[in-house]
């Protein structure tokens, strides 16, 4: 079956996008082995589930992954907004505990554009940005034979329709390998 998933996925440079649902970390995780660089990773450190750069090894190799410990989400959108602007790191991921404003929102687009790297914001449902370019929703999908397989839903896209496609991560290789396009 011939899949556009590479239409969408990897993630457009210069643009923040948003994810969320039960598989938005191993989205994220997907999208920074995509990104095929360094890796800045902003949780507020009042969290208590901890990124461990070992776990993550089967995406990303350890030593290109920076985690930065914020106070709250204020501190956490003024570190995103500066390392994206700086353009050092392929992809810079923020966990967000509260919605953010079009204001908030598009700083951090133009910050993305300036610095050319993707931003990529995990989110809660229905806590989205009306700046964001692109919202995925992933989620599980139970099959016995395959842990890994997962589907992604595209749920808002400025520029291109919506759709849905049941991935699985393919480790030796490093990328998404999609399973079905799944249609409505």
């Amino acid at each position: 079956m011939t899949s556009d998933l590479a239409t969408y996925f990897p993630l457009l440079k210069c643009r923040v996008h948003e994810v969320c649902g039960a598989s938005s970390l191993s989205f994220a995780a997907a999208a920074a082995a995509q990104s095929g660089g360094e890796v800045f990773w902003i949780r507020e450190a009042w969290r208590s589930e901890r990124l461990n750069p070992v776990g993550l090894s089967e995406f990303i190799d350890p030593s290109k992954l920076l985690i930065a410990q914020v106070k709250d989400q204020l501190e956490g959108l003024a570190v995103m907004e500066e390392v994206l602007r700086d353009g050092g790191v392929s992809i810079a991921i923020t966990d967000l505990s509260e919605a953010i404003g079009l204001t908030e929102g598009r700083r951090l687009q133009l910050a993305a554009k300036a610095g050319k790297t993707i931003g990529l914001c995990r989110i809660s449902e229905g806590m989205g940005s009306n700046a964001a370019e692109t919202r995925w929703r992933c989620a599980p999908v139970l099959d016995m034979d395959d842990s890994t397989l997962q589907r992604w839903e595209l749920i808002k896209n400025k520029s291109g329709t919506l759709r849905a496609w049941n991935v699985r991560w393919n480790a030796a290789a490093r990328r998404v390998h999609v399973a079905a396009s799944v249609t409505e």
